[in-house]
Formats: structure tokens, sequence, C-alpha cells
């Protein structure tokens, strides 16, 4: 038993250095180099840049009070449809100490006056005093209650911020100055407010914006800026709204550059074709994919198989199996896949690609 089981492992180990020999040596067999056989054919050919942006609206504003006081009623929300002249929200006023003294001060005055007169018209009605000075006095008393509903009106907008005889042209009512969306209501009630003024920019009740007019602004690089102009079509695509292509023309160019990330850039603007069935919503990042040259019908081979030297450019043209020549070309525009071939070969002639390794049978 033990003689054969010698045999089975001197055999097995005889079938371990063959098989270990085996796969060596077809490792180590040379590989056989074949290429791929490419066409020359005709193809338009277009050399594009992809601008990262973002989707606005063309007009934007904010909406802020023409009173200081706290936010007491608020009608709308964001993503509310509003018409030009319609209430947003209502201010509740706070008034100025000193002025609204000075208004009461102005009232009480005002109806002493009135108080005066009634004196005067006792007197003339015992005939204490002459007509002509009772006329001078009637002609006061027209002045006093002029005075006097002028400090009732001017108490009112102190203390409450409109008047009685003005109340539909409120300024406590915050009122939208275009018709649009609305985008944002940072404001609650309770907040306090401050009016717009030369030293305050104010404080933003809402912000509404006409979402059927949008543009589209990214930043082009110095490189790219010089082959496009005003007029420019693009094509614009929204990684939210996937599956959809909108059409948009270049309509602005800043005729400065900035900095961004340590290269030059150019800010543009391009009005958007919206689409009636898509939806789009204030600050969607999108891709602007702007033509910067083309050339139409033109002879062309995949760029994989120009070979460089320095200066020179050329192909292998394929002249049998396995056999190449090396032919200069003269090529013109790229766009990274195709490039364009102005001299130096004719269609459908075949020349050498990438490589392609097969093992030798």
């Amino acid at each position: 038993m033990k003689k054969y089981f010698k045999y089975i492992l001197f055999a097995a180990v005889i079938l371990v250095f063959a098989g270990t020999f085996f796969f060596l040596w077809k490792k180590s067999r040379p590989q056989e180099i074949r290429y791929e056989e490419l066409s020359a054919e005709i193809a338009d050919i277009k050399k594009t840049t992809l601008i990262t942006g973002t989707i606005e609206p063309r007009d934007e504003v904010n909406i802020k009070p023409q009173i200081s006081g706290i936010i007491s009623e608020i009608y709308k929300e964001a993503g509310d449809q509003v018409k030009e002249g319609e209430v947003i929200a209502k201010v509740k006023v706070i008034p100025e100490m000193g002025s609204l003294s000075s208004a009461q001060s102005r009232l009480r005055i005002a109806e002493l006056n009135l108080t005066n007169f009634d004196r005067e018209k006792a007197l003339y009605d015992k005939q204490l005093v002459s007509a002509e000075e009772y006329d001078q006095v009637r002609q006061a008393l027209d002045q006093a209650k002029e005075e006097k509903e002028a400090a009732e009106e001017s108490l009112e907008v102190v203390r409450d911020g409109v008047s009685k005889r003005n109340a539909t042209a409120s300024s406590t009512l915050i009122r939208s100055t275009i018709t649009g969306l609305i985008l944002d209501v940072p404001v609650k009630v309770g907040n306090s407010v401050i009016q717009s003024n030369t030293f305050n920019d104010g404080t933003t009740i809402a912000t509404v914006a006409d979402m059927s007019d949008l543009i589209f602004k990214g930043n082009l690089d110095e490189t790219e800026v010089g082959k496009v102009d005003v007029g420019t079509k693009m094509k614009i695509t929204i990684g939210a709204v996937q599956g959809v292509e909108m059409d948009a023309v270049l309509e602005y160019i800043s005729p400065k550059a900035v900095q961004n990330n340590g290269a030059n850039q150019f800010e543009i603007k391009a009005m958007v074709s919206q689409l009636d069935s898509v939806k789009i919503r204030s600050g969607y990042s999108a891709n602007a994919e702007i033509t910067l040259e083309h050339v139409d019908s033109v002879l062309a081979v995949p760029e994989a198989a120009i070979s460089f030297e320095k200066d020179s450019t050329f192909v292998y043209l394929v002249e049998g199996e396995g056999q190449y020549k090396r032919q200069p070309v003269t090529t013109g525009l790229s766009d990274g896949v195709k490039i364009e071939i102005k001299s130096g070969l004719s269609k459908d002639q075949k020349v050498r690609g990438n490589q392609i390794f097969t093992d030798k049978k």
C-alpha cells in the first residue's frame, strides 16, 4: 500500500511541475500585434465648450416697505403668483414719540381756535360785537376747520401710518411692484421692518420675479471668449430636469474679466427659450454648450489614427495585411474624436488605428 502511495505522490508532483511549466511557457510567448483599420470619411466637425452656470429670471425685484414698523399680516407666500399692485403684507406703525407729540399738539391748537370762535359767535348773538368783526371771525373759522382736519390727518399718519381719507393708498400695505412669481418671503408676522432711504437699503418683504423671461448666467474662459459673439446660439441642459434641452442666444459678454480659481473668466448672459411643458425654478444649475468653431462636409479620420513627430503630422496607410505606409497629412479642426484632414488622404482610404493585442495560435 505504501508503495502505491509513493507512486501516486510522485505522479502528482510531476503534474504540478508540468502544469506550471506550460503556464509560464504560454505567458512568455510573444503576442501578435494588430491594429484597427479606420476609414477616412466625410463628416461635420464642431469644436464646443461646456459652461456651468445657473438659470435666473431676468427681472427679480425686492419689495421693501415705505414706512418702518412691525409686520402685522402676511397675505402671500413663496410660490404664489402676484399681480402688480397686489397686497403682499401689512405693516403696523410704531410712531416716533417726538413726531406723535408734535401732531397731537397741532390738533389741540386747532381745537382751541374753534373754541374761540364759539365764544365770538355767542357775543355776536348778544349783539356785543359788530357784524364786521363777526365776519372776520367767521373767515378765521373756515381756516381753523381746515387746520383741524389737516392736524387730524397728520396725527393719523404719524400714529397709524395712514389717514382715513387716503386709506386705499396706505403706505402700511406692502404691494408688489411687478407681476410675477413670489420667490421668497423672508419676514414673519411680528418682525420689525425698516423703510428704504438714503442711509438704509430697507427690509425686504418679498422677492418677486417674472419667470416667463429667463436667462442663463455663467463664466467663459479668456481663451474662448474671443471665439464667440453676441447672437451666438447655445444649448442649455438642466441637471434637475433630465432629458430636456433648451435653446438660448448669447446676449451679453462682460467687458471685464474676473478671477475664478486662478483663471481669467468673463461673465456671460444668454436669453433662454423656455418650454411650456417644463417648469423651471430660479437658481437651477445648468450647462450651456457653445460651438466655438465648426466645419461641414470635410474629410475626417478618428483622432486615434494621427501620429505626431515634432511639427509633422502623419498617418499610416493600410497597404495590405499587416503592411502600412507612413503618409504625411495636413490636419484642421478637431472635436476630440474626429479630426479634419485638409490634404494627404482621400475618401475611403484606410489608415492604422489603435493597437489590438492577440495571442499567437
